[in-house]
Formats: structure tokens, C-alpha cells, sequence
């Protein structure tokens, strides 16, 4: 009879440590959601940043320029250059261009929006103003435009480059 009780004591032990031990997985489960949360909500955040020089997803195209570097030239400060660089969808898949973006603000890049279909041209429109950009004797200016695309590379690269002179009677007037 006494063995029955000290089985029958053990049993309760046995439970009672279970059901803590269960507790206890539950509480570490919870903690781990909390901190997958935390981890999922951080690394959403990095993807928002990133997500104006990320790739489309997708299968992949690939892109042809008519031209990759453009030289306008000499111009004077604070004029604008404008150039249209045209460009193919040489691949099998849409084209989609997620992002254009200019070495600084005086580069100003317009894209495509909407996908390039296989086989279709476009333009990508680019402006640049030399406003502060010259000298007297004149200033070589080289600005580099980054395509974003579901190409492969991801990154294409357009430039614009020219000679920035600043009016000599407007400069001695300063």
C-alpha cells in the first residue's frame, strides 16, 4: 500500500513537472514569436530602403543602349541639357525599369513606367543642369545615371559629360 502511494506521488511529480515544463515551452515559444516579429518587422524595414534599388522579381530581359555615353558638348552655366538615350528590350521577358536614379540633383533621369515589352523601344530622358557647375576657363562635368532593372546585371549605367563655361563678363561682375 505504501508502494502504491509513493507511485501513486510520483505520478502527480511526474505531471506537475510536465505541465511546468510545457509552461515553460510555451513561454519560450511566445518569446521567440515576439523576437521572429521583431526580426521580420526590422528586416521589412531594411527592404523598404532598399526597395527603390531593387530589382524587380521576376525572370530577367536584357537591355540595349543606342548610346551609353553622351557628350554634349560645351554650354554655358545654368543651362540645361536634355538627352533622350533610346534603348531596346533585346531579351524574351517584359522589361521592367524599377528605378533611374542621377549621380546628384542636377541629373534628373525620366523612365519608362510601365513594362517594355520583347522586342519594343523606348527612351529614358535625361536633364542635366549645369547651374554652378563651371568656371571661366570652363569645367569638365561627368554625371552618371544608375538603371535598375530585371535585367542581368540589375545595374546599368548611362553618362552625360561635357565642358561647363561660365560667362567671364557675369563672373567679374560678382
Amino acid at each position: 500500500m505504501k508502494s502504491m502511494k509513493w507511485f501513486a506521488l510520483a505520478i502527480v511529480m511526474i505531471s506537475f513537472m510536465s505541465c511546468k515544463s510545457g509552461e515553460s515551452s510555451a513561454s519560450t515559444d511566445t518569446a521567440a514569436q515576439s523576437v521572429e516579429k521583431t526580426t521580420t518587422t526590422t528586416a521589412d524595414k531594411a527592404a523598404d530602403v532598399k526597395k527603390d534599388n531593387a530589382a524587380p522579381a521576376g525572370p530577367t530581359t536584357t537591355i540595349e543602349f543606342a548610346e551609353s555615353t553622351y557628350d554634349f558638348g560645351t554650354v554655358k552655366d545654368g543651362e540645361k541639357v536634355t538627352h533622350n538615350y533610346k534603348f531596346k528590350n533585346t531579351g524574351s521577358e517584359p522589361l521592367v525599369i524599377s528605378n533611374a536614379k542621377g549621380s546628384c540633383g542636377c541629373t534628373v533621369p525620366d523612365w519608362p513606367r510601365e513594362p517594355v515589352a520583347p522586342g519594343a523601344e523606348a527612351v529614358i530622358k535625361v536633364v542635366f543642369n549645369s547651374k554652378n557647375k563651371g568656371s571661366v576657363e570652363g569645367r569638365k562635368q561627368t554625371k552618371r545615371v544608375t538603371i535598375t532593372a530585371n535585367t542581368d546585371p540589375t545595374t546599368t549605367f548611362l553618362t552625360i559629360t561635357g565642358i561647363v563655361k561660365k560667362d567671364a563678363d557675369a563672373a567679374a561682375k560678382k
